[in-house]
């Protein structure tokens, strides 16, 4: 092997996809481990997301290192999210109207206009904008970032924006990239969800958080045979998984009956375990090994009282997921172990591990 055949293997090696799993303000977390990857030299080809990966997907497809997404998380007043319209405001009973009248508590147009603001800095408003191969039909590959959202009406989870079509837009370049973030960080009860008029058909369709169908789709970049080069997934885990109650595991009492504001709790609680609960005991070991699992300090998903302090503490959780992951992963040991035809399961792993962990 010539010297340069041997640096083009090199540079072929430092290709990647990156999968980006949602988690609410624990998305902080993401950006350390990007920040390591950058560090090493690795060169993000094609990137996807849900929820707050999808935030971290637009950006970093857009162009923002992960020093300067550092620098905004530094910065960010997450409470600032929490958006509410004059329904919202009417004492004691506006949560429970708005929740009936708008089918979410906080408006979410502060979060969609500040993302279209970042993105805009680095000229992107459409996926026209986030082209990486003008001469790739399939639009997995076509465009940098795929975000992914869930279609209520249509009952199916959406890849944008390669499933534009299913919402009625005809090309899925025209698609406006700060309005499928928004689509993606739809978390029900929390956000109002996105209702999208379809021209095609005049049917109106109402899209919320791509976490619910798909919260780690690890396997959207997958094709046929050997990949030229492999996929890592950014996976936001808790630091002590165990069974528990579910005002054990966030952090609150349990709803008192009789009262509409409990109600409201409840479901608000039911949807947050269900973003962090989300297919994790059926993850193929396959998947589980190209992962890379990101301690969220027991931070909630949607904590948005979040301090700057407690963000850049998430970061460094990212940073040192990633160092660890890359001191013993090798694109050949990938290749050898996951693609050629060698079948793993991890769910009686994982059970066996829920096990031991009710009995500690």
């Amino acid at each position: 092997m010539t010297e340069q055949e041997a640096a083009a293997g090199k540079e072929q090696e430092k290709r990647v996809d990156l999968v980006l799993e949602g988690g609410g303000v624990k998305g902080n977390a993401l950006v350390g481990a990007l920040a390591v990857l950058e560090e090493r030299g690795f060169q993000t080809q094609n990137v996807a997301g849900a929820s707050a990966g999808a935030i971290a997907a637009a950006l970093h497809a857009a162009g923002y290192t992960a020093g300067e997404l550092r620098e905004i998380i530094a910065e960010l007043d997450f409470g600032r999210f929490r958006d509410k319209s004059w329904v919202d405001r009417i004492p004691f009973v506006g949560g429970a109207l708005s929740i009936l009248k708008e089918l979410g508590i906080y408006e979410g147009k502060y979060l969609h206009e500040y993302i279209g603001g970042l993105l805009e800095r680095k000229g992107v408003r459409t996926f026209a904008d986030l082209v990486r191969d003008a001469n790739e039909e399939e639009p997995r590959y076509r465009y940098k970032a795929q975000i992914i959202v869930s279609d209520l009406t249509g009952r199916q989870l959406l890849v944008l924006p390669k499933d534009a079509p299913r919402l009625g837009v005809e090309n899925p370049g025209d698609f406006n990239v700060a309005l499928a973030v928004r689509m993606s960080l739809s978390i029900p009860v929390f956000f109002e969800p996105v209702r999208f008029p379809n021209e095609m058909t005049g049917q109106e369709h109402l899209i919320v958080d791509g976490g619910l169908l798909s919260n780690f789709p690890v396997w959207l970049f997958d094709s046929g045979g050997e990949p030229e080069w492999p996929t890592f997934g950014l996976r936001l885990v808790e630091p002590e998984p165990r069974m528990a109650t579910l005002a054990e595991r966030l952090g609150q009492p349990g709803p008192t009956p009789g009262k509409f504001e409990a109600v409201i709790d409840y479901f608000k609680s039911l949807v947050e375990t269900l973003l962090e609960a989300h297919d994790r005991l059926y993850i193929e070991k396959a998947d589980f090994a190209r992962t890379i699992p990101i301690d969220t300090l027991g931070v909630r998903t949607t904590d948005f009282d979040l301090s700057p302090a407690k963000a850049l503490e998430l970061y460094e959780s990212g940073r040192t997921a990633a160092e660890q992951f890359l001191e013993t992963w090798s694109f050949e040991g990938y290749i050898a172990e996951f693609r050629r035809g060698k079948k793993h399961h991890r769910r009686r792993e994982v059970a066996e591990q829920i096990v031991r962990a009710t009995k500690s």
